[in-house]
Order: C-alpha cells, then structure tokens, then sequence
C-alpha cells in the first residue's frame, strides 16, 4: 500500500492510494472461504461448491469490496496518523483518476481530492470588544409576571349576578311556535363576546333563574359562533333571524387566586416563600433569570460574528466546498449553493474556531452536563404550563427518558458545548456592557 499525497495550495490537495494484489489477497481469500461454507447453490451440497465456480459467480463483487475496504481504512489511518483536518469528506478526481477495471487489474490506484482547513490562531484578548446587553427588569415585567401566577392559579366561583366577563349556562329556546324550533339545554354564553352592545346589555345584571330575550343573528358578527350555540351548522346558522330566550340556570365568574400563602406554597412548595415581598422577589429572580440568558444567547451570536470576522483574508476551498455540499445532498441545487454559501462558509468556519477554543481550553462535554441540560429544557417546558415546583428527582428521571429519543444526546451535546465555550469567549474579552430594557432589547437588529 503506498499513500502520495499532492499540496495543490494550503488548502487544497490529491490523495493517491496505490493498492496491490498483497494487499488484499489474503482477505479475498478468507471471504472466498466464508461463501464457500456458506453457499446454497442447487446441485451442490452445503460446503461444497467448487472454488472456481464461487470466484466467476462473485469473485469480481468480492475483489471490488475487499480492495475498497483495505483502501478506505489506509486512508482513514493515513489522515488519523498524520493529523489531516480534512473539511467535508474527500472526494473522487474528476481528472487524474484512471479508469478501474476489476475484471483484468491486479494493482489498482485511485485519487481523490482533499480540502484540508486553513491554519490560523484565535487569539482572545481585553483588547477584543463585544458588546453584551443587561436587560432590567422593571415593575410591570414583576406585576404582570405576579397577575400571570394569579390567573393560572385562580378559579371559577358561583356568583348571583351577571357581568361582562362572567360564563352564563342556562337553556336557550327559539321563540316560535314550529315544531322544529330550536332548543339547547345547558347552553353556554359568555357576554364579552357579545358584539352588540343591545344585546349583550339585556344579560347584564341578571339572576339565576331570569329569562332573557336575545337576537342570536344581532349577538354575533359570523355563523360559527351562531351554529356553536345552537348546535346546529353554519349552514342553518345562516338562516337563523328569530329571537330567542335564554333561561339562566348557573352563573359563574373566574377570580384570580389571591396573593395568599396558598398561592406561594402551590407555587414552590410549603413555606419556601413566607410573604409577598418574598414572593415578588422571587418573581423578579425568575424574571432576570430568562432575560440573562436571553443576554447570555445574544452575545453569542455578537461574539460569534467578532470572531468569524477574524479570519478574514483566510483563504478556504470554497469550489472544492461547493462541490462536495453537492455531492452530499442529492436535493440542494446548485443555484441554492450559490445563493446559501456564504452562510454555509460562515457556519463552518465557527465550527473550526469553536473546536480550536474547546481543545486549546481542555472542553469537556461530561454525560451529566448532557443530562442537566436535557432538565433545565424539561423545567422550561413545565413553567410555560405552570408547573414551579417539579420533583427534582422526576426532573432527573424524565431528563434522563427524553435522551433515548433518537437524535436528542447529540443536539443537546453541541448545545452543552456551544455553552462552554461561549463563557470562555465572555470571560475572556471586554465586555461592553449596555443596560437596556427588554423593549430595546427586542428591537436590536431591526431597521
């Protein structure tokens, strides 16, 4: 086995593997043996097929994957050995490969083109400045953050007299003397979504056992809401135009949960929060938590964009690039190359600086780093819902399950890595730091 490789330039270069017959003989051989013993051939007895018979039926597939195989893992400890950052894989010579024949060669060469990442130090330094965003917390973030807590945990209570936003339940009946008028028991009407100001006033200010009298096609601006009511579909909805009666049964109001310690208990659990100062603090905390890393991600991407800049004037094999995304993705165009390179180079080239900060920095991605991201994800989806107070060892248990998930370990392992290495970044250059609020925060960027 004999391995030449060419430099074209500094990033781009041919690999010549030369394979003999010595190389791959003896494996040949041995595979040669393995369909001899296992051959099923009519008219032969198992383990008995002659030799030469197996070599014109197969020995042609056998040499090509066998002279592969030896040929690709050479190749592989050639790159291994000598340290070869390729980028992308390599790729087959469109110029100076000769044509295989497996049928009349013993000795086979085969040639491919190689790009192979650029040299360059990321050097990190005070002197580099990336700006980072402290976003402020304010009294209306806390207060509605504080209403929000309240909502979710309040309830609907039974009250004696109708208001705007209470749900009213009773029978509503067609007034007609049909006998397909239209009656619904334990009809359902809300009088805020009432657009007619007529019609929502005849509800308001009644009682449990009061009769109103209503326009359902004056109440309601589209038939879906109509047939919702009566039960009936939008096409009868269209034809409604009577009045109808509406004999109230129940009337019930939704009360937010008072600022009590019930409230602070279901929340985070008996007595972790005694009052409301506590409680708004901890409102607050939770608060600046998100917006950290909010900042936390925005300078990520700030920083990102300071260092990618620094390999500016770098050259990388961009045809060779090109061609190979090509190669790789049977659905990209070459149109779509064009037009998305520039981010695809952008993208790689973070790569190759996040990978030389990681190894020049001994970056290690542990299991449990893995694990404790997958819970702080877990954590995150259960508040939207507004579950604080998880079981810590549910989290863990529930974190660990949703690593099985195909695909699920390695995203959150470049998530973790990700992390990692930007906090070397912001430890490692000036920040400028800008407090700002999260109105301003949010228009960053936008023109």
């Amino acid at each position: 086995m004999n391995i030449v490789r060419n430099d074209i330039d500094a990033v781009n270069a041919t690999v010549t593997v030369q394979v003999s017959k010595a190389d791959y003989a003896e494996k040949v051989e041995k595979t040669l043996k393995e369909y001899k013993r296992k051959a099923n051939i009519p008219g032969f007895r198992p383990g008995m097929v002659p030799v030469g018979l197996l070599k014109k039926m197969y020995g042609k597939a056998i040499l090509a994957e066998e002279v592969n195989k030896v040929m690709s893992d050479a190749l592989n400890n050639y790159l291994k050995e000598n340290n070869v950052n390729i980028l992308g894989e390599l790729l087959p010579n469109e110029t100076d490969q000769k044509p295989i024949d497996f049928d009349t060669q013993e000795e086979f060469e085969f040639v491919f083109d190689m790009a192979v990442a650029p040299e360059f130090e990321v050097a990190l330094s005070q002197k580099d400045k990336v700006d980072y965003y402290d976003i402020k917390v304010d009294d209306k973030m806390i207060e509605d953050q504080v209403k929000n807590h309240q909502g979710r945990m309040g309830k609907q209570v039974q009250v004696e007299e109708v208001a705007e936003k209470d749900m009213v339940k009773g029978t509503v009946a067609e007034v007609s003397d049909s006998e397909t008028a239209i009656t619904v028991e334990n009809a359902v009407i809300m009088p805020s979504y009432i657009k007619d100001e007529a019609q929502q006033a005849a509800f308001i200010g009644k009682k449990v056992g009061d009769v109103v009298t209503f326009n359902p096609s004056k109440a309601y601006t589209s038939e879906a809401e109509i047939a919702s009511l009566l039960k009936i579909s939008k096409e009868a909805a269209k034809e409604i135009t009577s009045d109808f009666t509406f004999t109230i049964t129940e009337i019930s109001r939704f009360e937010e949960h008072a600022l009590d310690q019930e409230l602070f208990d279901l929340l985070y659990g008996k007595d972790t929060v005694k009052s409301e100062e506590e409680f708004r603090t901890k409102v607050s905390a939770e608060i600046k938590e998100i917006l950290d890393e909010n900042s936390f991600y925005r300078f990520s991407d700030d920083a990102r964009v300071a260092l990618i800049k620094k390999l500016d004037g770098i050259a990388f094999p961009e045809a060779f690039l090109k061609r190979w995304v090509l190669a790789t993705n049977e659905k990209v165009t070459a149109e779509q190359v064009e037009a998305e390179f520039s981010q695809m180079l952008d993208a790689l080239k973070w790569q190759l600086i996040r990978n030389k900060i990681a190894t020049a920095n001994e970056v290690k991605v542990e299991m449990e780093d893995i694990e404790a991201y997958a819970q702080k994800v877990l954590k995150a989806q259960y508040a939207q819902y507004g579950i604080t107070n998880f079981p810590d060892d549910l989290l863990a248990e529930y974190a660990k399950e949703s690593l099985k998930k195909e695909g699920t370990a390695e995203k959150y392992f470049e998530h973790v890595l990700e992390n990692k290495v930007t906090e070397i970044v912001k430890s490692a250059v000036k920040l400028n730091t800008k407090e700002v609020s999260l109105d301003e925060f949010n228009q960053l960027g936008k023109a």
